[in-house]
């Protein structure tokens, strides 16, 4: 938490590490519970399409985001704080070093994803000047035809602007200062916290077999999902912790979503893929300490507000 010069804010109290655990698992149960209340709780008939189908998940979602948000503010006794930019910071929502919380995350989390990069523009490179039938077209003008499709697209706002803030708020700005107010050590929460991050998205089990999805195809998919999410998290809470800072997991998020799984290889690129992949991976690891650093991301650390764990940190 950046802090002026000679001030001492006052970190949240101490709570059980039981209560702290059990408000976490709440939660991650309402922010899936409440996708379902309107048609199980409120009774309104079904959505007669997809759009209205996800604008009621939207609502639905950014009222337990609210809910946790209060919630999390009433166990750590935010509203104690006298100045709101203070309380607020307790969230990691900050104004300061806002430019570092963006790029530099966003550029460590594309390292990961090089050998992604050089197969997309291996085939963007192959495709460009022409559009879906074959028709010559500008890369400029592809690209503008693509941007109004996305925005008008609600998958496009699920995935890439209500998921990522909506999440990285509940899953990491409310539970993660629980967690440690509960006296749960960093590395601790880095780990396990995403459990409750991927209990989340067990609901996708359910709706692939209402689908018709088999079962065990069903459980392949998830299982898949769930492993990918536990990494995410990991990742994630890693940089909250790190940074004190909402925006870079969020940031981290979008690319994510973006981009899926990274591309180990690509039959196109002759090796070329697979070569910037283990570059890309390689130079991650070796960044990953340097380019979380707090002192990155924050205008002082001695004195701070020890919930973010700055003080432990070497």
């Amino acid at each position: 938490m950046a802090t002026p010069a000679g001030s001492h804010p006052a970190s949240p109290p101490a709570i059980p590490g039981k209560a702290a655990g059990a408000a976490c698992a709440a939660m991650a149960v309402s922010y899936v519970a409440v996708l379902y209340a309107p048609t199980l709780l409120l009774r309104l008939p079904p959505a007669t399409s997809l759009r209205a189908f996800f604008h009621r998940r939207f609502v639905c979602a950014a009222v337990s985001s609210a809910a946790s948000v209060l919630a999390t503010a009433a166990l750590l006794g935010v509203w104690s704080l006298s100045d709101s930019s203070k309380a607020l910071a307790v969230f990691g929502i900050r104004s300061d070093h806002l430019l570092e919380a963006v790029v530099i995350p966003l550029l460590l989390t594309s390292l990961v994803y090089a050998g992604s990069f050089v197969a997309r523009l291996w085939v963007m490179s192959s495709s460009c000047g022409t559009d879906d039938d074959g028709v010559g077209v500008s890369c400029t003008e592809k690209l503008a035809r693509w941007m109004q499709t996305s925005l008008q697209d609600v998958m496009v706002w699920r995935n890439y602007v209500v998921a990522p803030f909506t999440e990285e708020l509940v899953f990491r700005a409310c539970m993660i200062p629980l967690l440690l107010c509960g006296g749960f050590k960093m590395y601790n929460i880095i780990f396990l916290s995403p459990i409750f991050f991927s209990l989340a998205h067990l609901n996708h089990l359910f709706e692939l077999h209402q689908q018709g999805c088999n079962f065990m195809r069903s459980l392949l998919i998830v299982g898949v999902q769930l492993g990918y999410t536990v990494i995410f998290g990991w990742y994630a809470a890693f940089l909250f912790i790190r940074t004190g800072n909402l925006v870079p997991p969020i940031v981290a998020h979008i690319l994510c979503n973006m981009m899926g799984l990274p591309a180990f290889s690509s039959p196109r690129t002759r090796g070329v893929t697979s070569l910037a992949f283990l570059a890309g991976s390689v130079s991650f690891f070796c960044l990953l300490f340097p380019a979380t650093s707090p002192k990155l991301y924050n205008a002082r650390l001695d004195g701070c507000s020890c919930w973010h764990g700055y003080c432990r940190w070497s």
